[in-house]
């Protein structure tokens, strides 16, 4: 059932590929539909956009861990849309095109922003994918017996066709159809998981508290063993990095109009809260009831087959049979293809749009050749995914997760917050916070737990913490505060000037 459902979603999305296609004849379909995705269907494609992997498989593994820490990822998209819908919806429809790098380049000297953004965005676009992949290739590893190395390829290889061939459309279609399948298969899931235990919350609680043992993970926090400042740190970089998200900041340039843009973001904000709320209070515990401890799910060394990532598509095994575990396993599947698709686009876009065409070429390249360059580009970016995605094997989704969201934290939710509302940012101060923010971040993360021990195999992490954002995010938004002030030079004053100019129009 599992290798039939798979074969389904990839025939099926592959054939939506070839037929998107079809309409797309100009740079505006390739990047952003042309604007002509309805408001309703771009918010089930924000949704599907969004809930990456780590939405039902990495933080269903956090759970499983470490128990309510959970709250801190599930909470931040309330935040993070909150920001988007308030402060950013209206200004992204109105002075974008193409990328959030086009409504900073509307007030500051283009070139050395359009190298800025396009760098931030690739850093953080290939981290994010490299999650995915992660969690791509531990899922068929455990479903098909194949090994790893081979699941990673498959992914990509998915991914890179349908960014090559179909663009934004096909983009845009993939993830409507995975956003339906994922709030369907999670609802199933918790209704199946409750059923287990006759709809009783208190029976499936007390199960869930006996497995986890006497530390009580399940009615109090400290899970994740994070000090109080480590957790505002992952809660400002979760929430402040999807709201600098690129691959979800390019999808307001799909609609028509403000309106439609403010009703994107309203239903993708309803269908995300409606699966994390399924996982927090039934799903995850769910599986700490019924997998945590089952021999059935458990490894010759005692660890969960296929690593803590894939619980909840254990607890499909226990709750549906076989049956169910290939369905589950189908839908997070398609979750995985259709933010990879996303986020490849954003990254073909950085390096085409922003960097290529605008500064290498400065405007002159034709639409035609633009698709086709963008064609390459995700070829070469599919290879280098592929290879970070092998390097990082076994890692929590969630935990990467968060880690590249640190980037857009730090780099591009200052950049585009003060373009829109600050007067006095200029363009040197911009790319020195920018710079500043990328590196430190960055720095931070490969000196912090997760890389400098996990990945380099060394004893002790130079720098402390897991989670770098608090840090890098003060770094930023003071570097550039403080150079925009200092800034006094003809383009400083010219900078300044054009807040107005952009205000007006």
């Amino acid at each position: 059932m599992g290798i039939f459902l798979f074969f389904v979603i990839i025939v099926g999305t592959v054939a939506l590929t070839f037929v998107a296609q079809k309409r797309t004849s100009s740079a505006a379909d390739f990047f952003v539909a042309d604007g002509k995705i309805g408001g309703v269907s771009n918010g089930f494609a924000i949704a599907g956009d969004f809930m990456s992997a780590a939405t039902l498989l990495g933080i269903t593994a956090i759970i499983f861990g470490a128990g309510y820490d959970a709250v801190i990822y599930l909470g931040a998209p309330l935040g993070a849309f909150s920001i988007i819908i308030y402060l950013m919806t209206d200004k992204l429809k109105a002075l974008g095109k193409y990328s959030f790098t086009d409504i900073i380049c509307s007030r500051l000297k283009e070139k050395p922003i359009r190298i800025l953004a396009a760098t931030t965005t690739l850093s953080f676009s290939l981290m994010y994918l490299m999650a995915q992949i992660v969690g791509a290739g531990a899922l068929i590893e455990v479903l098909f017996g194949i090994s790893y190395l081979w699941a990673v390829v498959i992914v990509t290889a998915l991914m890179v066709i349908y960014v090559a061939i179909g663009g934004m459309f096909a983009t845009t279609w993939v993830q409507i159809f995975k956003a339906i399948l994922l709030l369907a298969g999670v609802s199933v899931l918790a209704l199946l998981t409750l059923s287990t235990f006759n709809f009783s919350f208190a029976e499936m609680y007390n199960a869930a508290h006996a497995n986890h043992g006497t530390d009580g993970l399940l009615t109090r926090g400290g899970g994740l063993g994070l000090s109080t400042l480590s957790a505002v740190s992952l809660g400002v970089g979760l929430c402040l990095g999807l709201a600098g998200s690129p691959h979800l900041l390019m999808r307001f340039f799909t609609v028509k109009d403000k309106a439609a843009a403010r009703v994107s973001a309203g239903v993708a904000l309803g269908a995300i809260s409606y699966v994390n709320l399924l996982i927090f209070f039934v799903i995850g515990v769910g599986a700490v009831a019924l997998v945590k401890g089952n021999d059935v799910y458990l490894d010759a060394s005692g660890g969960v087959i296929g690593g803590n990532n894939m619980v909840s598509i254990h607890l499909a095994d226990a709750v549906g049979g076989e049956v169910f575990l290939g369905i589950i396993a189908a839908v997070a599947f398609a979750t995985i293809l259709a933010v990879v698709a996303g986020l490849m686009l954003a990254s073909v876009t950085a390096l085409t749009h922003d960097l290529y065409s605008n500064v290498i070429k400065t405007g002159e390249l034709d639409q035609d050749r633009q698709i086709r360059l963008s064609k390459y580009a995700a070829v070469g970016l599919g290879i280098i995914v592929a290879i970070l995605g092998i390097a990082f094997e076994r890692q929590n989704i969630a935990y990467l997760v968060s880690l590249t969201l640190a980037i857009g934290a730090s780099t591009n939710f200052p950049l585009l917050i003060l373009s829109m509302y600050w007067r006095g940012l200029t363009t040197k101060g911009a790319v020195a916070g920018g710079i500043v923010g990328l590196v430190t971040a960055i720095m931070l993360m490969v000196l912090g737990p997760a890389v400098w021990v996990d990945v380099f195999g060394n004893d002790q992490p130079i720098f402390p913490q897991a989670y770098p954002a608090l840090y890098s995010v003060t770094l930023a938004f003071i570097t550039m505060w403080v150079v925009s002030v200092m800034d006094s030079s003809e383009q400083g004053v010219q900078d300044r000037n054009n807040f107005q100019v952009m205000e007006d129009s």
